[in-house]
């Protein structure tokens, strides 16, 4: 799911990087307000998590990646706008040291994984709380419906390139697939491997917590965000 450097055009980068600053002004804010510094550690922890999962990729057709992400699973442990920063942290080490996605592509790829992913997944996550569905249920649930979300944006900001940004000959000057090749080509892979991986990786980690006797610890977070006592 990372872009690389060249599939979006300047404009675009700049577009999705300008998105991206209230989204963490606001983030920064809120993790200010409601962490403890305590807590802090725990936010590199959720990026190294993301990282390590995020380097399994599966190369798929038309030049980016299918992967899990870790975005859903971050939100419920550390609320959604904690799971931002964490996340955003992680691509942009991976950016910078490693190659995986582009460094100009930063601001698309966090609005990708580092919002949309988080966010979707969290609302799915505490409408379905509301609904009295179980915690592993719902967060699996939640992180499928993340890792989709961002998969399908990622699909439609790389298929929009060769409609708006082309040459005087209709050459694409940037990705050169059309939205009726990069969403199928995105949301298969997403559909059937990666967001099955990342609903059993998010489902099992919440079981394992809650198990161990650690949900308190899973949840406080997200407690402190609602505003609800621990």
């Amino acid at each position: 799911m990372h872009i690389p450097d060249g599939y979006l055009s300047p404009a675009t980068c700049a577009v999705m990087g300008a998105a991206m600053v209230p989204v963490l002004a606001t983030a920064t804010k809120k993790v200010n307000d409601t962490f403890d510094k305590k807590d802090v550690p725990t936010m590199a922890i959720g990026s190294a998590f993301a990282f390590t999962i995020m380097m399994f990729n599966v190369p798929i057709p038309g030049g980016t990646t299918a992967h899990a992400v870790g975005a859903t699973l971050l939100a419920i442990a550390l609320g959604p706008w904690g799971a931002s920063i964490s996340l955003t942290i992680a691509l942009l080490i991976q950016s910078l040291f490693f190659g995986d996605g582009g460094i100009l592509a930063l601001g698309a790829n966090s609005f990708n994984m580092a919002f949309l992913a988080p966010f979707a997944g969290y609302g799915v996550y505490a409408l379905l709380q509301k609904l009295k569905v179980g915690k592993v249920i719902s967060s699996a649930i939640g992180a499928y419906i993340g890792i989709n979300a961002a998969a399908l944006a990622t699909a439609i900001e790389l298929g929009l390139q060769p409609v708006l940004f082309h040459a005087a000959d209709g050459r694409a000057l940037y990705f050169p697939y059309g939205l009726s090749q990069s969403i199928p080509a995105m949301m298969i892979a997403h559909l059937t491997v990666a967001g099955l991986v990342e609903a059993v990786i998010t489902g099992l980690v919440v079981y394992y917590l809650m198990r161990a006797g650690e949900g308190n610890i899973l949840y406080k977070f997200s407690y402190r965000l609602r505003g609800e006592a621990k």
